[in-house]
């Protein structure tokens, strides 16, 4: 299926999400709640240190490749710069500079390297899968480097800045 197709397909379901991964489509269920709040703790600690520098989104859609891809982040870290270049009527082009994917019982191995593949060739400076059972935060970089962290450590921001992995996961435990 090609993006023009995508873009004439009848709205998904109410709670259910698209998209379109190497010209195929997937349907994606609603997050659950702890899911959303981790989803909404990482926007919150991410903007206050991104602070100038960058936008952060939940539920961040963008198109990494021309043709035959739409993906949505759980969340999303753009520079300033790029938020601006956006065309407003049309599409996110390229990976956000951070890609967060937030893990739930439907992802499956093979999709989360397919997406981490398919964002750091398109843009994406850091590729995050955070583990909310195991509480780890694997990052990955377009140079082949990822370190997964864990309790008591820090992650260290391209942009600048740190953030604890304990910060993170304090709202997905209670």
């Amino acid at each position: 299926m090609t993006f023009a197709e995508f873009e004439q397909l009848p709205k998904p379901p109410e709670g259910l999400r698209q998209e379109l991964r190497h010209g195929k489509l997937f349907q994606l269920p609603p997050a659950k709640w702890n899911h959303f709040l981790l989803q909404d703790r990482l926007r919150a600690l991410l903007q206050n240190a991104a602070a100038d520098t960058g936008r952060v989104a939940t539920e961040f859609g963008f198109r990494p490749t021309q043709e035959n891809g739409y993906l949505i982040a759980d969340v999303a870290v753009a520079s300033v710069e790029r938020w601006k270049s956006a065309d407003p009527r049309g599409y996110f082009r390229g990976a956000p500079e951070i890609v967060i994917e937030v893990l739930s019982p439907s992802n499956t191995a093979t999709e989360m390297l397919d997406k981490e593949k398919l964002c750091l060739e398109n843009g994406c400076q850091e590729f995050w899968i955070v583990d909310p059972t195991l509480q780890l935060v694997k990052v990955s970089t377009p140079a082949g480097r990822a370190i997964t962290y864990s309790a008591g450590q820090e992650i260290r921001l391209f942009f600048g800045g740190s953030l604890s992995v304990d910060a993170i996961f304090m709202l997905a435990e209670g």
